[in-house]
């Protein structure tokens, strides 16, 4: 398994460390078949989306490792990865991925809570009397 190519995703605190292999399409996340690491229906419908829209499914063999955040914050990471990688093999597809907003680092992430309030920004209930 030469010819690899590397990308890293990221999403909320999760980040996936991801590589391209020319291949059959087979998907691994952490050592595991994607469909076992990823149960949902819908978290597998959006870490094959840049290969959808590119009609590269089945072309090429993916291995990933995910860390931090949550299942489907690593699904996300894994999807901006997996598109980054596609721009390095064939540059030709950046438009089609930038056009659907795959290649944006979606910057949203969990704001800190603040002292004095419950939450990020609710505060406990006031009453005037």
């Amino acid at each position: 398994m030469s010819d690899c190519t590397y990308s890293t995703g990221k999403r909320k605190n999760a980040i996936s460390r991801t590589r391209l292999y020319a291949g059959t399409g087979k998907i691994t996340v952490n050592g595991r078949p994607f469909e076992d690491y990823f149960p949902r229906k819908t978290l597998q419908m959006v870490i094959e989306q840049p290969l959808k829209l590119t009609k590269l499914i089945g072309k090429y063999d993916i291995k990933a490792n995910c860390t931090g955040g949550g299942v489907s914050g690593q699904a996300e990471a894994l999807r901006h990865g997996i598109s980054r990688a596609l721009c390095v093999i064939d540059p030709e597809l950046r438009a089609v991925l930038k056009a659907a907003g795959l290649l944006t680092r979606d910057a949203r992430k969990k704001e800190r809570k603040k002292y004095g309030l419950r939450g990020a920004r609710a505060s406990f209930q006031f009453s005037k009397r």
